[in-house]
């Protein structure tokens, strides 16, 4: 048989070969050396290491069992605290089964370089977040069978790609319905992007809640923004300086609520006696907020540890049951909702 494996094979002997005439000992004694076997003293032991060290011999059995235990987790940026909670999710679930996780964005590289780099490096697969695939991405994913899952797609992905998110209308509905507990009526919203999901969702939500309690929609008190703190600053102050300005605004996400409160705060406006703030995430920073933040929480680490589940499964051929996984998420309620003042 020849070719480069049989070469490559030729060549190592050949090392082996030298490095046993180098230390005076036969290529069995090396070979057991090279296999970690334990009858071969210490001293000629370490002499046969340090000369394969020396002349780059690779144990290729050892080379291959490091990259099948890597998995590459591709964001947007990381810039935002959800960004930093699925980090952690996903790295803490891979590490607990001794996987490691390698971090980038597509900020530099993009989604079709990260799949190139996937496979060089030999890694198991690709937990892609908050990112968009295009087609040629797709094809390549498909057509190679690259294990990837997508966590909080931007667009509506292949069926045949999995991805995992959370129940964001559900969640969206129990985060209005709680304001609309409370007595609110005039309710605002900071949304995401249409271009969406996971925001687009969030909006279908509170508009959903509304219709439930007869309230009507009104798009004045709309504004859709990135998951953005600069962003949503600018948009929560144009519908605080309405005449007819909400007792309540639902933010899409916490980046987003701290920008609402900071523009009551330059409007003199109390959180909450004069204006309810209701987040979704429950990100670390929610409970650090002044006052803390009301929100729907996320199970981050849980999204971590179904994406990882599902990627090891694919790297090992077992396609998930469903592509899609939505996980429930919960209710919080902290100090920045309240009751509306009298007469509002």
């Amino acid at each position: 048989m020849t070719g480069p494996t049989s070469s490559r094979r030729n060549a190592q002997y050949g090392l082996l070969a030298s490095i046993a005439d180098e230390v005076g000992v036969s290529p069995a004694t090396v070979s057991k050396v090279v296999h970690r076997r334990r009858d071969v003293s210490d001293a000629t032991r370490a002499r046969i290491e340090a000369l394969l060290a020396e002349r780059g011999f690779v144990r290729t059995w050892e080379a291959e069992a490091r990259r099948r235990r890597q998995i590459l987790a591709v964001f947007r940026d990381l810039a935002g605290p959800y960004t930093l909670e699925v980090v952690r999710g996903i790295v803490d679930s891979a590490a607990e089964i001794g996987v490691h996780t390698t971090v980038g964005t597509t900020s530099r590289r993009s989604v079709a370089q990260w799949l190139e780099e996937s496979q060089k490096l030999g890694a198991l697969g690709v937990v892609i977040v908050i990112s968009t695939l295009v087609e040629r991405d797709e094809r390549r994913i498909l057509e190679q069978r690259i294990p990837v899952v997508l966590v909080d797609p931007l667009n509506a992905p292949s069926a045949d790609i999995p991805s995992v998110g959370v129940a964001n209308w559900h969640g969206a509905t129990t985060a209005v319905q709680h304001l609309i507990d409370l007595g609110h009526r005039r309710i605002g919203m900071l949304a995401g992007r249409s271009h969406s999901l996971a925001g687009s969702a969030r909006l279908h939500g509170y508009r959903a809640a509304l219709t439930e309690a007869g309230i009507p929609y009104d798009a004045a008190l709309v504004r859709s923004t990135d998951f953005d703190y600069g962003e949503a600053l600018r948009a929560a102050r144009s519908v605080l300086e309405r005449d007819e300005r909400p007792t309540a605004l639902f933010a899409a996400s916490d980046v987003q609520a701290l920008g609402a409160m900071e523009a009551a705060r330059q409007l003199g406006i109390a959180v909450p006696r004069g204006l309810s703030v209701m987040s979704f995430d429950d990100t670390l920073v929610a409970a650090m907020a002044s006052p803390p933040l009301s929100a729907v929480r996320q199970p981050f680490r849980e999204l971590g540890q179904e994406a990882t589940r599902v990627l090891l499964n694919l790297a090992d051929g077992r396609p998930p049951a469903t592509t899609r996984r939505e996980l429930a998420t919960e209710l919080v309620v902290r100090m920045s909702t309240a009751p509306p003042e009298t007469g509002k």
